[in-house]
């Protein structure tokens, strides 16, 4: 009955778990920021650094 005691494998389960649902966000957000910065899709990322540059610069 000693096995049905043991939780050391639950542990592991769990950081295993938890890793690949950061490796999951992790590549979603890639795949987001790849589709931002090609020059393919209506994104301009260049056209958004110069808004925000001109937004801080009338700040101060």
């Amino acid at each position: 009955m000693d096995i049905l005691k043991d939780e050391g494998g639950q542990g592991a389960a769990e950081y295993i778990l938890l890793f690949g649902g950061v490796i999951v966000i992790a590549v979603a957000a890639l795949l987001i920021y790849n589709q931002y910065f090609s020059s393919k899709t209506g994104l301009n990322a260049s056209q958004d650094i110069s808004s925000v540059r001109s937004s801080v610069q009338k700040a101060t």
